[in-house]
């Protein structure tokens, strides 16, 4: 079975005012006033060893209470929607496809760690955001192959976006969808930075017409229907990550099965920031400052299987060698997200449902 990170189908709104339904665990509200407990607000993928966390209570004395809601574009709605009466002091998760939605909301107060990495710059949001939201963690959402699929079938595996609509990888390909997973939208936002705005809706005609596959998360496609999956999937062509291959290690294997297309990649980022109107404010700070030390920037691979903003970190052995960043991912500024994200994911409905 493929250890990997899950991510929790959420309804995102094509609008900003949506309701919000918890896919998570974890209690819907805190305790006004308490100012031992630290409320934290998480996506379903938050992992962390529980030695670790020990060590911050015994540390700073405070209560870590995680509320578990959804994915990262849940998460950020439920911050903005709960805003006058905010249900936990920090928030971690949201992504740069979600970030300027909950800045621009004024949802979140000022915060800068005095022990940021260097590193973290080149990962900090551009414009006013940049003291809002601390960036923890890093990953690459690119198209993944089996190798070993199109190796035992005698077909060249794709190599480009382009190459996903010829006739060769017909029926071949499965993506979550964009309004229902953040590496769904992710991979949205990857292919108008790759064809512009221009461009980008012909590609995706292009892409049903060969066949493509919508489901609505990440565990379906890769789970359910990647044939290097967990089940008995017909896709040999999938959404994921850059560090998903080094889980494709066969027992006794000294190599992934799988492989990542780096020049198909869309960089995400995870945030964390402090809450407007927290109970436990100095709390809060010292989450952010925990998230962003040594010891919780090394757990990041092995526990939430994404790369450190801290590049002192050492990676795991596999990692060093199988886990590949891009080397010039696809990008597009946050900035231009926000502006476009509900006119994007409305273009997206109707080309995928026709």
């Amino acid at each position: 079975m493929v250890k990997y990170r899950r991510w929790c189908g959420v309804a995102l709104a094509v609008v900003a005012a949506i309701g919000v339904a918890g896919c998570g665990g974890g209690d819907s509200a805190r305790t006004d006033g308490d100012t031992t407990t630290v409320t934290v607000m998480t996506h379903d993928s938050w992992s962390a060893p529980d030695a670790l966390i020990a060590g911050f209570e015994a540390s700073t004395g405070y209560k870590l209470r995680f509320q578990s809601s959804g994915d990262a574009g849940e998460v950020t709605n439920k911050v903005v929607l709960t805003k006058d009466a905010p249900v936990a002091d920090v928030v971690y998760g949201i992504d740069n496809t979600f970030a300027t939605r909950a800045v621009d909301a004024g949802v979140l107060s000022a915060y800068v760690p005095g022990d940021l990495p260097a590193s973290a710059a080149g990962f900090a949001l551009e414009g006013d955001g940049a003291d809002r939201l601390t960036p923890i963690d890093y990953g690459d959402v690119c198209v993944n192959i089996d190798d070993a699929w199109f190796a035992d079938h005698g077909i060249a595996p794709p190599r480009s976006l382009d190459d996903l609509t010829k006739p060769a990888y017909r029926g071949l390909f499965v993506t979550p969808g964009a309004p229902t997973s953040s590496p769904g939208m992710a991979f949205l936002v990857a292919t108008v930075g790759a064809f512009g705005e221009s461009g980008w809706q012909d590609y995706w005609r292009a892409l049903m017409r060969n066949g493509t596959k919508i489901t609505s998360g990440w565990s379906d496609a890769y789970g359910v229907d990647f044939t290097a999956g967990e089940g008995n999937g017909t896709r040999p062509i999938v959404l994921s990550y850059a560090s998903s291959p080094p889980f494709t290690i066969p027992k006794g294997g000294s190599r992934p099965t799988t492989s990542a297309l780096l020049n198909t990649c869309f960089r995400q980022v995870e945030y964390a920031g402090v809450l407007e109107g927290s109970d436990n404010v100095a709390g809060a700070h010292a989450f952010i400052d925990f998230l962003v030390s040594r010891e919780f920037q090394a757990s990041l691979p092995e526990n939430m299987y994404v790369f450190p903003v801290d590049d002192a970190v050492a990676l795991p052995r596999l990692w060093e060698r199988f886990a590949k960043v891009a080397p010039s991912p696809i990008t597009v500024a946050p900035s231009t997200i926000a502006a476009r994200r509900d006119e994007w994911l409305k273009a997206w409905a109707d080309i995928t449902s026709g």
